[in-house]
């Protein structure tokens, strides 16, 4: 080999580790640019290097709470299924009930055979055996006994299978008294005839006069004997037995012919109306609608259901009434008149009230405190009842004329003899009237008033009820209160600061001035007067009735009159003072 080969193959061998390296130390040079330019990095790449993701941590964070909460929740349902399905389980095992055991031993009950039964076959055919049809009977009716030995078979058969010895077992009908009793109490309930009192029965319109219809004797079942019949048959076995009830015949208290000698009016009122036909038209209606109705004895009466609504389609003409405080033409105004006459004869009478109301303003025709206002819309309103609290039917008579209005109660007497009940009356208390009304009168020199319609202070009254006996006061207790609303006074006066100027002007202003004063001005306008009293009556001063010889107008017939009644004029009639609409 020449050395120009040789040399040139090293040479070569040269070249190539060169070329090599090179490369290796253009790598490691790259590799160390790289590494110094993260490492003293240009501020630029790290500025824009991102840190964690937050929004990816907290996705992440909340995956692993909804696995661990599924986990939960799955370890405690398959918790509860294990549960429910051991309580099902421990239910179904509870629910299956073995099957009942056959009679082994050799048993006999009632002489019935009930070898190789269960229980309730052995019940069964104890039952089918006795044949139970019992039944009492009473005049054309009859009842079946339910099985009375029923709950003793059971027992009977309890013991028996308890015990498991051959033997013969009785059903006993001891300590089944109490169960008959009460079988025997419900019948009777059902057979039991109350007896009748003498009494009055219709009212003959024709004649005026009330009917009687005698009295009926009564029958009362004998317990006692028909629970000793069943129980000696239950005893005896006769378990088919029809057993046949006895009654006592129970006597009246009072036959006819001593509720025609006791009959009587026993409590009566009566009141002055006023001179308005139309008012006086109502209380002949409502008159009419209550004359002759019969009450029997527990019975309650009621004013507004005996009238019904007071409607003109039934004749009743408008009149004034109070609605709201404001007088209104109505239907029926006026009826309280009646109702307040009726209140008085039955708390004479000894009936038991058991609903009265005042009116809104005091009453002139009864003492305040006696009176009893009525409204009806057809539905409800208040209303005056009474309940006949007497051993016969009680009737009311109820008459009008010419301006006199009479109730009275008509049966056998409930007080005692020498008992007599009366109300007493007394105002305790004075209340202020509302505030006056004022009414622009340009007539009026300015500053002036004139009164034109004085105010009525309001009032509280207590009523008592006073019984007596043989004239001495046995017993004085409250009945009620009653509260009544003053009236307010109008006044006229004229604030325009002139005077109109009229012809009248004067004789206007001295017409104001002796109204003031009180006088009676007989000059007025005709159209005026009539239209005054139609909408504002002038109400009668109560009067005291006095009985004609031999009547019985009943305890508490005076009809006494106050002062103030007395004196009132030109106002409005005080039954028309209503809360309610309709107000009569």
């Amino acid at each position: 080999m020449s050395d120009t080969y040789r040399n040139s193959r090293a040479g070569g061998r040269r070249s190539r580790q060169s070329s090599s390296a090179d490369r290796i130390m253009a790598v490691q040079n790259a590799r160390s640019r790289g590494t110094g330019s993260r490492r003293g990095g240009s501020g630029r790449r790290r500025g824009r290097r991102q840190g964690p993701d937050m929004a990816k941590i907290v996705l992440i964070v909340i995956g692993v709470l909804i696995l661990l909460i599924c986990a939960a929740v799955g370890f405690q349902s398959c918790a509860r299924s294990e549960d429910d399905k051991t309580s099902v389980e421990s239910e179904s095992e509870t629910e299956t009930t073995e099957p009942e055991t056959e009679m082994a031993a050799e048993i006999t009950v009632n002489g019935v055979q009930v070898h190789g039964l269960t229980k309730t076959e052995a019940i069964k055919k104890v039952l089918e055996d006795m044949g139970w049809e019992m039944k009492v009977s009473f005049g054309d009716e009859t009842a079946d006994l339910p099985n009375l030995v029923e709950a003793n078979v059971d027992a009977v058969i309890e013991k028996a299978f308890a015990k498991k010895e051959s033997g013969d077992y009785t059903v006993e009908t001891d300590g089944l008294d109490d169960a008959v009793q009460v079988e025997v109490k419900a019948l009777a309930a059902k057979w039991d005839v109350e007896p009748k009192n003498g009494s009055i029965s219709t009212y003959d319109k024709a004649s005026d006069k009330f009917t009687f219809a005698g009295a009926q004797t009564g029958k009362k079942i004998d317990q006692e004997k028909l629970t000793s019949d069943i129980l000696s048959a239950m005893k005896a076995g006769e378990y088919n037995k029809t057993i046949t009830a006895t009654a006592d015949e129970v006597q009246p208290e009072i036959t006819e012919a001593q509720a025609r000698e006791n009959f009587k009016r026993i409590g009566t009122y009566t009141t002055k109306t006023t001179t308005n036909k139309d008012r006086n038209e109502n209380i002949r209606l409502a008159c009419a609608a209550i004359n002759g109705t019969i009450i029997k004895p527990g019975e309650e009466f009621s004013f507004n259901k005996m009238t019904g609504n007071r409607t003109t389609e039934k004749g009743y003409k408008p009149a004034g009434a109070y609605s709201n405080g404001v007088v209104v033409q109505e239907p029926g105004g006026g009826v309280c008149q009646v109702s307040s006459t009726l209140y008085n004869a039955v708390v004479f009478a000894g009936l038991k009230t058991t609903e009265r109301h005042a009116h809104t303003y005091e009453p002139s025709y009864v003492t305040p405190g006696e009176d009893a206002m009525v409204s009806y819309d057809g539905y409800a309103g208040p209303d005056l009842r009474f309940v006949n609290n007497s051993k016969t039917a009680v009737g009311i008579k109820a008459a009008y004329s010419n301006q006199t209005l009479t109730v009275s109660i008509y049966g056998n007497p409930i007080l005692e003899d020498g008992v007599t009940v009366s109300m007493h009356s007394e105002k305790i208390k004075e209340l202020d009237p509302p505030t006056p009304t004022y009414v622009e009168d340009p007539t009026l020199e300015p500053g002036v008033e004139v009164v034109a319609k004085a105010a009525t202070p309001g009032s509280r009254w207590q009523t008592k009820l006073i019984t007596k006996k043989n004239g001495q006061v046995v017993s004085d207790v409250l009945l009620h209160n009653s509260t009544y609303t003053g009236k307010a006074a109008t006044i006229k006066r004229n604030t325009s600061g002139t005077v109109a100027a009229t012809e009248s002007a004067s004789a206007d202003a001295s017409a104001a001035s002796s109204e003031a004063a009180g006088e009676t001005t007989a000059a007025a306008p005709a159209e005026t007067t009539a239209a005054a009293t139609t909408a504002l009556e002038t109400t009668a001063a109560p009067t005291t009735a006095v009985p004609s010889p031999g009547e019985n107008y009943g305890p508490g017939y005076v009809n006494e009159a106050t002062t103030a009644a007395a004196a009132e004029t030109n106002q409005a009639p005080s039954d028309m003072g209503l809360i309610s609409p309709n107000g009569q």
